[in-house]
Formats: structure tokens, sequence, C-alpha cells
């Protein structure tokens, strides 16, 4: 059997691991149960995958995004490792087949969402499966103390009675004490086992400064920092006026949201990646899965909902290890803004009561049906047909699918895809009694391998240039052969999916939990009130600050944040203090000079220490005011 070294070479092409990878993965291989805390790009991939390489079997990998999903299961295809992800836009004939590829194939790596973990399918083919490793990424979601609580999560734990011998490895970039004792309860540990690696970045100078004119100051910080950057907001239109105020001065930026088509998205991401691009200008759907070393800088235009989001977006800079500089814009309004935010995101009862009615009728679900039935869910449409708020829209959403009602996919770009469902010989029927299908079948059976067996994407428009088809006429030809059962044919869509998990019942017999009501409210109100404390916090280390949140308080000061750099200015060295006084008498020496000038004449050493050496010069009284209110020597 390869040694853990030599996977890592063989696959990733490195010969040595970073800091805690080799023992988390020598506890992975002895069987044990833990969880890995390590920080935004400190490789945790690498620890569940390069132990499930040595083991005999398939490695569960749960994640709570499609889009990671999909970027991790390229990534390890491209390495020549076999792995499939399976999500909520896909429908049931295509897990089926998937999952059966698990039992049956040689896939080393199954990612899936705690939802799809729920549904029986999957429960009943893991017992065929031989689960070598159960991998929970994201875990802080199973923690009503982290700050993105998912309900699907707490059902991980009853993979146990499925898999009572698979050691679970539970890994998380941003989890307090608290939400720590937490995964490991939640997750049943048979015994605590954490590996920690310290959440300080000796590389990244933070800083939060406090303008009113922010777009001058991003466009300061774009000028004095080389190097790419990214530029968080917090909506959507920001992020193209804020990019084309930045391209209006001569910088290479660009904008990135969720709302934009994945073609698009791929095109700007990739742009960024490689350089053609120097700034992003994003909400935070930008950055999960990116491995991008070189981000010099990171500037958040407005304040985030939590320590934990921006320290794991801030710690998007400088993964390189060189210098970085994470920065905070922040004012008074955007205090207020951001209570405002946390208020709207706890509509009444009766409001999500209402949302959860006009879902039901919006899809024309019986009461005690739509189990497991799933839809391409379009929130601005949904509103508009009921006359709704799309943000109170989307918190009550949240809290239906926090009671276990539905479950909400991230939007995510699903390709069409088919699969023969007649026979070859039933087929050959049908050409002949379907002449004007004939070449059209062919030209799928030339096109595509494999398709009586498993489903195969597609690329419509590639598709109707090949068939010397129209987009809508090659549509209609595929739906007909879907029709008369020939093929199985789901077209591509871009939408979020929602599902009912549970029957609907009539909207009066909700029963939303206050317990868990005011206890998330409580939540997000400290989770406030700590981001708040250290953008207005003057007197204290800003790493100092943000690893004290995460229970690290034994750690020296940066001496290169923001804070820090006004205390370093404030202590005047004796050194200091003989070099700018020698300079300060030279100057004075030729002739009188008011402050102002004397002060501009000193510049190689900061404005507060150049006072602060004239203020003591009048105390030892080697300096006086003449009659014209200029300084000069006391002779």
């Amino acid at each position: 059997m390869s040694t853990s070294h030599e996977i890592l070479n063989k696959y990733w092409g490195f010969s040595s691991f970073r800091p805690l990878q080799e023992d988390i993965i020598n506890s992975v291989l002895l069987g044990k149960d833990c969880l890995a805390l390590l920080p935004t790009g400190g490789g945790k991939s690498i620890c569940f995958q390069v132990p499930a390489l040595m083991m005999d079997g398939i490695c569960i990998v749960v994640s709570p995004l499609i889009a990671l999903m999909k970027d991790q299961v390229e990534n390890l295809t491209s390495r020549g490792i076999k792995a499939i992800s399976i999500n909520s836009s896909m429908h049931r004939q295509e897990i089926d087949i998937a999952l059966d590829n698990c039992v049956h194939g040689n896939i080393k790596f199954l990612y899936l969402s705690p939802e799809r973990l729920e549904t029986e399918i999957v429960k009943a083919r893991l017992l065929k499966m031989k689960v070598c490793l159960v991998a929970i990424d994201e875990s802080h979601c199973i923690s009503q103390w982290g700050y993105d609580f998912r309900p699907s999560y707490l059902k991980l734990a009853e993979l146990r009675e499925l898999l009572p011998t698979v050691p679970f490895l539970a890994l998380t970039a941003t989890a307090n004490k608290e939400v720590v004792i937490d995964i490991q309860k939640k997750l049943l540990f048979k015994k605590q086992n954490v590996f920690q690696k310290s959440y300080e970045r000796t590389n990244i100078a933070y800083a939060v400064l406090n303008v009113d004119d922010k777009l001058a100051r991003l466009l300061k910080i774009a000028n004095n920092i080389q190097g790419s950057g990214i530029v968080y907001v917090r909506n959507r239109k920001k992020t193209k006026d804020i990019a084309n105020y930045l391209i209006s001065h001569r910088i290479s930026a660009d904008f990135y949201h969720a709302g934009l088509d994945t073609k698009t998205r791929d095109q700007k991401q990739n742009d960024w990646i490689n350089n053609k691009t120097r700034i992003i200008v994003c909400t935070n759907a930008f950055g999960m899965g990116i491995d991008k070393p070189d981000v010099r800088f990171v500037v958040h235009m407005d304040i985030t909902d939590s320590i934990e989001a921006y320290f794991q977006e801030a710690g998007r800079a400088g993964r390189d290890e060189r210098k970085a500089y994470a920065v905070m814009l922040f004012n008074s309004s955007d205090k207020l803004e951001l209570q405002h935010n946390v208020e709207m995101g706890f509509p009444d009862i009766e409001e999500i009561k209402k949302t959860y009615q006009a879902l039901a009728n919006y899809y024309q679900i019986a009461t005690g049906a739509g189990v497991g039935v799933k839809f391409d869910f379009d929130l601005s449409s949904f509103c508009d047909a009921y006359k709704l708020q799309a943000i109170t829209t989307h918190n009550c959403l949240k809290f239906i699918e926090r009671e276990g009602f539905i479950a909400l996919s991230d939007s995510f770009f699903q390709p069409a895809r088919f699969k023969m469902a007649m026979n070859r010989e039933d087929l050959y029927k049908f050409q002949i009694t379907n002449e004007s299908y004939d070449l059209f079948i062919k030209l799928l059976l030339r096109s595509y391998s494999g398709i009586f067996d498993n489903f195969v994407k597609i690329n419509e428009y590639d598709l109707a240039r090949k068939a010397n088809l129209s987009l809508e006429n090659l549509i209609k030809r595929l739906n007909y052969l879907h029709q008369h059962q020939v093929i199985t044919y789901f077209p591509h869509t871009e939408l979020p999916q929602l599902t009912f998990t549970h029957e609907r019942i009539d909207a009066k017999e909700i029963r939303i939990s206050k317990e868990n009501y005011f206890l998330l409210m409580k939540r997000a109100t400290e989770k406030m009130e700590a981001i708040i404390a250290y953008a207005e916090s003057s007197h204290k280390c800003r790493s100092q600050l943000l690893l004290a949140y995460f229970g690290e308080n034994n750690v020296s000061r940066c001496f290169h944040c923001d804070v820090c750099l006004v205390e370093k200015r404030k202590i005047l060295h004796t050194d200091e203090y003989e070099r700018t006084s020698l300079q300060i008498k030279q100057l004075l020496s030729l002739h009188p000079l008011d402050l102002k000038t004397l002060v501009d004449s000193i510049t190689d050493i900061h404005e507060d220490k150049t006072l602060h050496t004239i203020q003591l010069m009048y105390d030892n009284k080697l300096l006086i005011t003449n009659e014209d209110n200029k300084i000069c020597l006391n002779d």
C-alpha cells in the first residue's frame, strides 16, 4: 500500500504536508473520529482525500453547497480520481444510476448534501457500499451556536446506525469553543479528538477604516497595494457600480454575483484567477472553493453579519503566506444597516405561515401530499405572484427550511442530459416506424457513448448545430422522444431547487418552535454585537481581537494592523528623538519656522513623533516661540 506522502506526491505533486494535515490523516487511518479546525486555505480537503485513497472502499463527503461539490469533483476527476456528486437538481433515475455505480463501480468519492442523506434511496444504497470514511465539510453548520446553522446537519448522526464502524472526520475553518464542543456532541464522537491549527495569519495586516467616502478610499487602496484583490459588498447592484467606478479610474476590475448565468460567472472567475482581471467586486457568493494564493488584499465595503463570515472572507488574502491586507471600510450608517438586517432576518411567525401557504398554492400541493416533490424556484416570480417582499420572503423561507418542511439548494447550473430509455431492439423498431426521427436518433447514437447505461450531459446549442436544427426545434424533438419513452431527457436549469421534505399541512397547523426562533435571534444579535465591537475597537490589536473570539487568548500583538501601527507611532524611542531633534536644530539654526513648515520639513519619521519631539524640546527649554509666533532655538 502507498504511503500518505506517496499519495500526496502522486496526485497533488507536493513533497510534504502542511502543519497538522499528516496528524489528521494518521488519526483517520487509525479509525478515530476527529474534528479538524484549519483556517481558510489551510488544506482541509487533503485531510480526507489522502487517507480515503489509502483505504479500501468509498468515502462519503457531506457538503452544503452544490457549487463547492462540483468544484471538488472536477478537481479530483482532473487528477484521475473517480468522484461523483448527487445533488437536489438531479432526478430520481439519475440518482439511482449514480448510486449503482458507487455500489458496483470503482467510485472513490461520493459527494452529497446533508438533505440527500435523509432520503431512503440513499440510505438503502449506503448499506450496500463499502464505506471507509465519512467526511463532513463545513461542520459548523451542525451547531445552533454556529453562524450558518442548518437543521439537515442534525440528521447526520443517524449515519452511525447505518455505518457503526466507519470513522467520521468533521472539518471547518471557523468555530469558537462552544461550536467545537457542539460539533463532536452532535456527531456522537466516541471520544473527543480535535486537531486545531492556530487561526493566526501573521502575514495579513487587518484594518478597519472609519470613512464616509468609501469609493475614494477603495481607489487609494487599489493604487497603493499592487496585485490581485477582492472587494466584497452586500448587494448585486453595488458589484457592477463599484467595478465600473474602478474601471473609470483605469483599474482592471470586474463584478460577480449569483444572479449571473453560469457561463458568465465562470468566465469572470477564470479571468480573475488567471490575472486577466486584477480586482473582482462581488457578493459573498464568490470565493468558496477558489484556491488563488496570490490575493494581496480583501476589502469589505460593508460590515459582515458575523466575525466568522468576515474571518473566512478576509482569509482569502495572502494564502501564499506573503504580506497581504484585509480592510473593512466602516461608518455609523453601516451599524444601523446591520441592526436593521438582523431585525429583518426574524419575520413575524404569522408572516412565515403566510409564506408557507403561498408556496403550497404556488406549486398546487394538496394537503397531505408533496413529500419529496421538487421544483425549480424563482424567488422574484414567486414574490410577484403573491405581492410579497423579497427580503422578508427569503427570511421566511429560511425558517420554513429550518423547521424541516422544505429544502432549498443554492442556484446552480445543471446542464441538459439524457439517457436511452428503450433497449436496442425496441429502438430499432421505433426508427423503422418513425422515419422522420431515424437520422436524428442515429446522430445521438454517434455523438454520445454509454447512453444505454448512463445519463450523459449534452450542450443543446452544439447538438442543434450538428442536427442542422434551430434550438427550439431541437428541444421539441428531444421532448417528443421523451414523451414516447424513447429517451429520458432533462432540460438544463439554472434555478435553485426547492424540495418539499414533509407532506403539505395546513398553514394554521404549522408550529414554528418559539424556543428555536428566539435562540436564533439571540445568537444573531450576539454575532452582530461582536462584529460591531470589532469594527469600533481602537485600542486592541485586530489580530488579537479576532483570535480571542475563536478562543486563542495567548497570542502576541501583530504589530502591523491599523491599531498596532497607531500605537507604534505614539512610542518615541531615544534614537528617534535624538535623530529628529538634531534635524530640528539644523533647520532652526538657519531661521525660525512656523509649526506646519517645520513638521513638513521632517520626512523620515511619522508626523506624530515629530510633534512629540517638538513638545519634549519645549519641555526641556530647547525651543521657544518668538514674537512672530514662529519656533526658534532657545540660545
